[in-house]
């Protein structure tokens, strides 16, 4: 996590990433293979979030444009990671198109959407991760987007906002309303933020 840092400090996992994005860049296999252990978690929380079953197809077609297009790159770890989720992003619209309200949300084995349960938890721990997309996924799709890119993908709030080209404040109110509306239905003290961070764990 980012929070709590002091203003100006650089995170080291953000220097470690810009260094394997050079390296990446330079050729370097293994570096590539870092990014793609580092990010894939996130990605693939994100997609499953928005495009259910089809978020492993989806996914390997974005790290192969990554992979193609990676020499014209330009920027930092951080701004790779945001790279990532705009080219996710787009895979997943093209793939949805015009999806009805129902398609938006990823469909259980029965082919019903999934929805949110209430997860009363009083101890304070997180939602799994399982249940965590449950609950995300039964957000107003505008709110859930920020809540996934801010807290499973990890981007800051400027580089959520270019995602999702609109203006830093309607990220922020979206972002708080998708937080709010989780608390509500997973139990007041539930860590969703901290459950987010983990959609992309094995099912």
């Amino acid at each position: 996590m980012r929070r709590g840092r002091l203003a100006g400090q650089v995170p080291a996992d953000d220097v470690e990433l810009t260094s394997a994005v050079i390296r990446a860049q330079n050729g370097d296999e293994a570096a590539f293979a870092t990014l793609y252990r580092r990010l894939q978690p996130a990605l693939l929380g994100y997609l499953r979030c928005t495009v259910g079953e089809d978020a492993e197809e989806i996914a390997a077609a974005v790290w192969r444009e990554i992979g193609r297009d990676l020499t014209r790159f330009r920027g930092d770890g951080p701004g790779f990671r945001g790279w990532t989720a705009c080219v996710a992003r787009r895979h997943a619209r093209e793939r949805s198109g015009r999806a009805t309200a129902a398609s938006r949300h990823p469909a259980g084995p029965g082919g019903t959407p999934h929805h949110a349960h209430c997860d009363d938890r009083s101890d304070g721990r997180a939602p799994s991760a399982a249940a965590a997309r449950d609950l995300i996924t039964a957000l107003p799709p505008a709110q859930a987007e920020a809540v996934l890119l801010r807290h499973a993908v990890q981007l800051d709030e400027a580089a959520t906002a270019r995602v999702m080209r609109r203006p830093r404040a309607v990220v922020r109110l979206l972002e708080r309303r998708g937080l709010r509306r989780l608390a509500r239905a997973s139990g007041p003290r539930a860590a969703v933020p901290e459950a987010a961070e983990r959609l992309g764990e094995p099912r």
